[in-house]
């Protein structure tokens, strides 16, 4: 698992061992932010379920203004201030621990940009989702990977499925509120 580009770029992040883990692919991570390029720099970003925090480091390597790491699990975040060290992004990124939905529900600062990637067939999913939904800035988009298998709603509150991109067994579904360049 390595940053692709940017001011990070070819850093080597770790992770956690085992099988609660499922870290997005380097491919699968590779094809969002060629999906989203145009989208991240000056942005506000949210790395829900965060894990390594490969995801939302990726966005601050780009330019991203900001990203915000939220997981429940105490060594996943100590594994994101890691990798935040490593690559020498600490300055521009908060790290919460916090149950995803509880953040979501509670939040009310807007991101421009949103990551799920909950452990699959949890229904974690669909409710983050929703939930997820009031804290995208207009404007906004909601990327959500999943198993390929698995069907999600046409439409999160003000917020519509625009394009489902497969790889293998995973699929990345981009939901905005109006058209965003290049999705």
């Amino acid at each position: 698992m390595r940053v692709i580009t940017g001011s990070a770029r070819g850093r080597r992040l770790t992770s956690l061992e085992g099988n609660d883990v499922r870290p997005t692919t380097d491919t699968v991570k590779e094809a969002v932010f060629s999906i989203i390029q145009f989208s991240v720099e000056g942005r506000r970003f949210l790395d829900a379920f965060a894990g390594s925090g490969q995801m939302g480091i990726e966005a601050l390597s780009r330019g991203a203004a900001e990203a915000c790491f939220v997981d429940n699990s105490r060594r996943s975040l100590a594994v994101v201030r890691e990798n935040l060290k490593l690559c020498s992004l600490e300055e521009n990124a908060r790290v919460v621990q916090s149950d995803t939905l509880s953040f979501l529900s509670s939040c009310r600062e807007k991101f421009d940009i949103v990551f799920l990637d909950p452990p699959y067939k949890t229904g974690l999913l669909e409710k983050a989702l929703a939930a997820c939904a009031n804290v995208v800035s207009e404007g906004g988009m909601i990327i959500c990977e999943h198993p390929s298998d698995e069907t999600l709603p046409e439409e999160a509150g003000d917020f519509s499925l625009k394009k489902q991109y497969r790889y293998g067994k995973i699929r990345i579904s981009i939901y905005s509120g109006r058209e965003v360049d290049g999705i």
